[in-house]
């Protein structure tokens, strides 16, 4: 059985299409976060354990959530699930259409209050939920614990801009790093340096009660001070290297004025650099991973190898422009099909990460469906040969799908509808392009996200 959710006109006719969304589908079902934080997140009686850290519930008042991300339902409600009537109250600050069953809310016996923000800009939404979440963490006494669930996109979703900094200069910065193509760790950056609840944040206003905070990464390495900015852990990275970043995407004179002063400031040490490695703050503090896109990955791949296929795990660390990771990918393709290098028909290659985007054009896509665009062409004429690139939270880029799909006879499809795959892609309209041919992926909403993943199948 396929799963209908990541059929395209392509996957519905291909001869090996249900085999495809299978593997799609195993590799979402691997990171389903309510599983995750299950595996990490156990109580026996009074004990609770947190991966291999024990916590006695007769010695704690108060067990108090806070989840943001686009994960964040799922992974507030198996939290308190597990905790039972332990679990006092919470709150989970999640994309607009990540908020779930809106039963949830009942189940937990109205404990939970789930709110939608923006994302990948922040909004007014994003700011209330902030101050909201902060008046609940200003209230935690030494014998309560902070259970911090975050997940990608936590970083635009959970935003409580410095003073003197306003959310529409947030928003105007936000919108100029991602079009000039900055890497989420640069963007991750700024953020920590503009916004109290990032770059340790959390643990500075949660600083008299116990934290564990459980991450579902979306970021390539997981490095735990990007994922979301780092709220729970210490910063390494200075005012310097924030305003440096304006100067090396050359875009110093359109930041707002407020942020640059700010910034200015932070760098002539006039205001208090965020929390450092070693600071004792962060002796109160569980850091634990319970999901990455390399298990995401390997669950896909066991898919194929179960089904007699040769298998290749290619790297979690895909970054750099779409349209170049497309080239590339499709590159290999083209060697594998010609010299069975370097794999052996039949086979799947998955290769997962973060590519960006220099917007061009004035077109509508997302990295995932102009990594697909880019293929086209140099896939042309292939046969058996088929490349699905997938954003796993279910959303790429400003658009309602997920990814897109190719093989060697889209070129030939996009010609009959006379769509020119070159001229799309000059004008990063990607969207618009798979559109026409019925081959993006909309699986809506996945509720996880760690990053994405693009396959490359030989048949």
């Amino acid at each position: 059985m396929s799963d209908t959710r990541f059929n395209t006109q392509t996957l519905h006719t291909h001869p090996h299409g249900a085999f495809v969304q299978r593997m799609l589908a195993a590799a979402i079902a691997a990171v389903e976060p309510g599983a995750a934080v299950a595996r990490y997140l156990r109580r026996a009686g009074d004990t609770l354990l947190i991966a291999d850290q024990q916590y006695d519930l007769c010695q704690i008042d108060r067990v108090i959530g806070l989840a943001f991300g686009k994960a964040g339902t799922p992974m507030i409600r198996a939290a308190a699930g597990i905790l039972g009537e332990r679990f006092s109250q919470g709150i989970a600050i999640v994309k607009d259409g990540h908020a779930g069953d809106t039963a949830s809310a009942e189940i937990l016996d109205q404990r939970v209050v789930i709110l939608e923000a923006g994302h990948p800009v922040p909004d007014a939404r994003g700011v209330a939920a902030a101050e909201q979440a902060v008046a609940l963490l200003a209230g935690l006494g030494e014998r309560d614990l902070l259970i911090v669930l975050i997940s990608g996109g936590g970083s635009a979703l959970f935003t409580r801009p410095v003073a003197g900094v306003a959310l529409d200069d947030l928003q105007a910065l936000t919108r100029a790093l991602l079009g000039c193509g900055a890497t989420i760790n640069q963007i991750n950056t700024l953020r920590k340096h503009l916004d109290t609840v990032k770059g340790g944040g959390v643990a500075q206003l949660a600083q008299h009660g116990q934290i564990a905070a459980l991450i579902l990464s979306d970021v390539i390495g997981d490095p735990f001070d990007v994922i979301a900015s780092g709220p729970t852990v210490p910063d390494p990275t200075t005012f310097a290297d924030a305003y440096a970043l304006l100067e090396h995407y050359g875009i110093v004179e359109q930041t707002p004025h407020t942020i640059r002063t700010h910034l200015q400031r932070g760098v002539a040490g006039l205001i208090a650099e965020t929390p450092k490695p070693g600071d004792r703050l962060f002796q109160r503090v569980q850091t634990v991973l319970i999901g990455s896109n390399r298990q995401a990955a390997e669950a896909a791949l066991a898919v194929a190898n179960n089904e007699g296929y040769t298998t290749l795990l290619l790297t979690t660390s895909l970054q750099g422009e779409a349209r170049e990771a497309g080239k590339f990918l499709a590159a290999i393709a083209q060697e594998i099909a010609i010299s069975g290098n370097p794999l052996q028909r039949p086979c799947c290659l998955v290769a997962g990460g973060e590519t960006t985007v220099t917007l061009r054009g004035d077109g509508r896509g997302g990295r995932n469906q102009e990594l697909a665009l880019a293929a086209v062409a140099p896939l042309a004429g292939l046969e058996q040969v088929l490349l699905v690139a997938l954003a796993t939270d279910g959303g790429d880029g400003p658009t309602d799908a997920a990814g897109a799909v190719v093989t060697g006879a889209t070129a030939e499809q996009a010609l009959a509808a006379a769509l020119d795959p070159a001229a799309f892609l000059a004008r990063n309209d990607s969207y618009a392009f798979f559109d026409a041919l019925g081959d993006l992926l909309r699986p809506g909403p996945t509720q996880t996200n760690v990053n994405d993943l693009t396959f490359v199948f030989v048949f």
